[in-house]
């Protein structure tokens, strides 16, 4: 997926002195582990190995960082669920690849980590119309993912033909948002494992 950059990151022709992707790696750990407005500037320039006068050559302000942020992560995340599901032969089994993917990341350290997008809808929405809107629309394109999906697989006979694709999915997207939320608070994979059987049954 792909989020346009409110705030330019750097200026045209300024050499970058870092590997800005390996940086904004950090301030996604920084962000899903103490949330927008609890990591400072001086937080991030810890987190991401910066001074602060590198950090404000590449970035306009914090909120230019967590844009970049959230675009990275986003696209990593699709990155890693189209690798699950690709080459899987029905809507089902990707329905399932996306819920073992969501399982996954609910556990243990990454679990305890938390979703960026989850983490930040929650603590955005009543505060920053613009950032919410970002998140929002990530929220949106993943539950897009699941209409499609459920669709796939009511056209090759895996998912109920009758079942409404809008509303199933959007049944499924709170199950995986809600491991995101479980899986903070350091919950096993053995404790995630059933929920995946469990969520299938929505398509039954």
């Amino acid at each position: 997926m792909s989020i346009s950059l409110t705030d330019s990151p750097r200026q045209a022709g300024r050499p970058r002195e870092f590997d800005l992707d390996a940086a904004l790696d950090k301030a996604i750990l920084a962000f899903r582990e103490r949330g927008y407005h609890a990591a400072s500037i001086a937080d991030l320039a810890k987190a991401m190995d910066l001074t602060a006068g590198s950090l404000y050559k590449a970035f306009k302000d914090k909120r230019a960082i967590f844009v970049a942020a959230l675009e990275r992560y986003t696209s990593l995340r699709n990155t890693g669920l189209r690798g699950r599901i690709q080459g899987l032969a029905t809507g089902r089994e990707r329905l399932r690849a996306v819920l073992d993917f969501y399982v996954d990341s609910a556990h243990d350290l990454e679990g305890r980590r938390g979703c960026l997008v989850v983490g930040s809808a929650v603590e955005l929405v009543t505060f920053d119309e613009d950032l919410s809107e970002l998140v929002s629309l990530a929220l949106r394109r993943n539950e897009a993912l699941l209409i499609g999906l459920i669709r796939q697989g009511q056209a090759d006979g895996s998912v109920n033909p009758h079942l409404g694709a809008h509303q199933a999915a959007r049944t499924l997207l709170c199950v995986l948002l809600g491991m995101r939320v479980i899986g903070k608070t350091g919950r096993r994979h053995d404790d995630m494992a059933d929920i995946t059987d469990l969520a299938l049954k929505v398509l039954d």
